[in-house]
């Protein structure tokens, strides 16, 4: 018999969401995604620390920034030898506010790709789900450059980012979980909650409909799981990015998958059109106490990470 992953495979497409390389020969997914938090927790292993010693001395008076986008691009190349699809690289999150600064970075991210000999098909530039980043991946779109609008918790955001013709979204299963649960505290019932009534669960599968039920081209990849009940919930949905130890789970116990997201559920006609022009976006997105809350809370972590990151390319400079 297949195990659970194996079985999941054949809905769904597996994403690594790890900056491990050897977690992602060992699991063969289609895709890997990347972020601040990852790259910095995999420099501080010294499987990894030749790879920011390697960046930092070959330009040792670049500016951070680049040597940053540099990093994150070394990461790239070495998952993209691994994996035959794509890999997400991120944005600097402290420009999640700045169209114009997100564009240039994300064109400069794909410049050092191409320097490197892969094409744009290949890359995501995972940008937050803020009205000014959804902006900027209009412009990126329109040139060519795929996004994963990233941080997403909420329909209007997943509803803007189709406007804007993003290639994929990363709506944040396992946050929209915690958000969920610290706020009933001792009221919480786990077994209420789990599966296909998990909040974040369901999140997702309102947006899968309201994208299916209008034809909307966008993929929709699951991310930030707690558990294996949450993906095995959203089998069917067009992709799920995985951790290594959630992949392990998967890939340790023998059973059938059934799809439990299919074109089905959208029956009983189309949904309510979600407006998105920029005052609707804001005041929906505000209307919504757990998508602003974890949306400016995940923003803040990949920041500080970010400046962790900085702080170590620092160390690596050499001394004058």
């Amino acid at each position: 018999m297949a195990t659970l992953l194996e079985s999941l495979r054949s809905h769904t497409t597996v994403v690594a969401d790890t900056g491990d390389f050897e977690s992602m020969r060992l699991y063969q997914p289609t895709d890997a995604t990347t972020n601040p938090s990852l790259i910095l927790k995999a420099v501080q292993q010294e499987t990894y620390r030749h790879l920011l010693e390697r960046c930092v001395k070959a330009q040792p008076d670049a500016p951070t920034a680049d040597l940053v986008d540099r990093l994150l691009v070394s990461f790239g190349r070495e998952i993209l030898n691994i994996v035959p699809g794509r890999v997400s690289t991120e944005i600097d999150a402290r420009l999640s506010f700045n169209t114009s600064a997100t564009i240039e970075r994300a064109r400069r991210v794909i410049g050092l790709y191409a320097a490197e000999g892969f094409g744009r098909e290949r890359v995501l530039i995972k940008i937050a789900s803020t009205w000014e980043g959804i902006q900027a991946a209009r412009v990126l779109q329109a040139e060519g450059i795929h996004c994963n609008l990233t941080l997403l918790f909420s329909l209007v955001q997943a509803a803007a980012c189709a406007k804007a013709g993003a290639q994929l979204i990363s709506p944040f299963v396992g946050r929209i979980y915690d958000w969920h649960k610290k706020q009933q505290g001792a009221n919480w019932n786990e077994e209420a909650n789990a599966g296909a009534n998990d909040p974040g669960v369901l999140s997702v599968s309102r947006i899968y409909a309201y994208y299916k039920a209008f034809g909307i081209p966008t993929e929709i990849m699951g991310a930030s799981f707690r558990n294996t009940g949450q993906i095995l919930a959203l089998a069917g949905c067009d992709l799920l990015t995985i951790s290594p130890d959630l992949l392990a789970q998967l890939s340790g116990v023998d059973g059938d998958v059934p799809a439990r997201l299919t074109t089905a559920i959208t029956g009983g006609g189309l949904p309510e059109v979600i407006p998105t022009d920029e005052e609707s976006f804001r005041f929906l997105l505000n209307e919504d106490a757990m998508a602003s809350d974890k949306l400016a809370e995940g923003i803040r972590a990949f920041v500080a990470d970010s400046r962790k990151l900085d702080a170590l390319i620092e160390i690596q400079r050499p001394k004058r």
